[in-house]
């Protein structure tokens, strides 16, 4: 064989090669930012349902079936009965 032919498939062995090297790379980092993006929408999702169960606690702690008690208990809140409501006429606008 010539020099000229060995020279010449030398250098597209090693392009050939260089270039599966290559795509071989670009695909092992297209795969860690897929595998970062899942972890990223993973941790959105965690963070989502965070936030409704808070507001969700938010809501229970704030519903007047809890503060009635919670005010009974720790501030001898007194609830009315109908003798001791008074209604008072709104004056009229001038």
């Amino acid at each position: 064989m010539d020099a000229a032919v060995l020279g010449r498939a030398a250098v597209t062995i090693a392009v050939l090669l260089g270039s599966l090297g290559y795509v071989t790379w670009r695909q092992s980092r297209a795969l860690e930012t897929l595998s970062e993006w899942d972890d990223l929408r993973r941790s959105t999702a965690v963070a989502r349902a965070q936030v409704v169960e808070i507001e969700r606690e938010i809501q229970v702690l704030t519903s007047r079936a809890r503060v009635v008690p919670e005010a009974r208990a720790q501030l001898g809140m007194h609830t009315p009965d109908a003798t001791e409501l008074v209604i008072l006429a709104a004056e009229p606008a001038q």
